[in-house]
């Protein structure tokens, strides 16, 4: 059965760090691309970042580039992103999926397998 389950949410304050995890099961994650999510609330579910399984390749949305990064366990089949200088913007709920075409994509209609998400809470 195929399952990601994330972990590692929080609340911090602004310019904080947290480190989400992406735990996989029921497949091989270096088979896939995984993508990271988030939807705050009354707002539509938007692309964060993404890792292609295929060449390493790592992608990010214009509003966390250079403070977020993503990044792989093989042996652990566990997929991170590791959330620095975060801002009271960055709440929301963080999701994790696969993509369910080869390459790479921030769109959450090309996603599959969604977890249950873990909370992210930034105060001021």
């Amino acid at each position: 059965q195929v399952q990601l389950v994330e972990s590692g949410g929080g609340l911090v304050q602004s310019g904080g760090s947290l480190r989400l995890s992406c735990a996989a099961s029921g497949f091989t994650l270096d088979d896939y691309a995984i993508g990271w999510f988030r939807q705050a609330p009354g707002k539509e579910r938007e692309g964060v970042s993404c890792i292609d399984m295929a060449d390493r390749s790592t992608y990010y949305a214009d509003s966390v580039k250079g403070r977020f990064t993503i990044s792989r366990d093989n042996a652990k089949n566990t997929v991170y992103l590791q959330m620095n200088s975060l801002k009271p913007e960055d709440t929301a709920i963080y999701y994790c999926a696969i993509l369910k075409r080869y390459g790479s994509s921030l769109a959450p209609m090309e996603y599959d397998y969604w977890g249950q998400g873990t909370q992210v809470t930034v105060s001021l």
